[in-house]
């Protein structure tokens, strides 16, 4: 079974997203924030890496470059979540030279995250 780490700093995405993915077969743990998620990948060692854009302290662009420093998650699939108030253009080039999977706009249809997250582990 696949993991996904899921860092979002809202409570009630992570509690449905997490249910949601659950009962797609995936096993998934989750953090609210930055420095969490980075603390969880070192015992944990996800599959995929689901990280919001826009959280405090650290945001998720952060947590990227920081994760795709290390020798250990450099090919680690990152899909970016992120609110439709940001700017789609300087997302896509971001996510793009931060060297992730891709990025869903929140609020997006599960089934489009579902396919996804199947593109970039199974």
């Amino acid at each position: 079974m696949k993991t996904i780490l899921l860092v979002d700093d809202e409570q009630e995405i992570r509690d449905i997203l997490k249910r949601k993915l659950a009962r797609s077969n995936y096993m998934v743990d989750t953090a609210s924030s930055g420095e969490e998620a980075l603390n969880m990948c070192k015992s944990l060692r996800p599959d995929l890496l689901l990280l919001d854009i826009a959280m405090p302290a650290m945001d998720g662009y952060a947590v990227a470059i920081e994760l795709k420093k290390q020798e250990a998650y450099k090919n680690l699939p990152i899909i970016f979540l992120t609110a439709k108030e940001l700017d789609p253009l300087a997302v896509n080039r971001r996510v793009g030279e931060i060297g992730a999977f891709g990025y869903m706009m929140k609020p997006c249809s599960f089934e489009d995250l579902l396919a996804k997250i199947k593109s970039a582990i199974g």
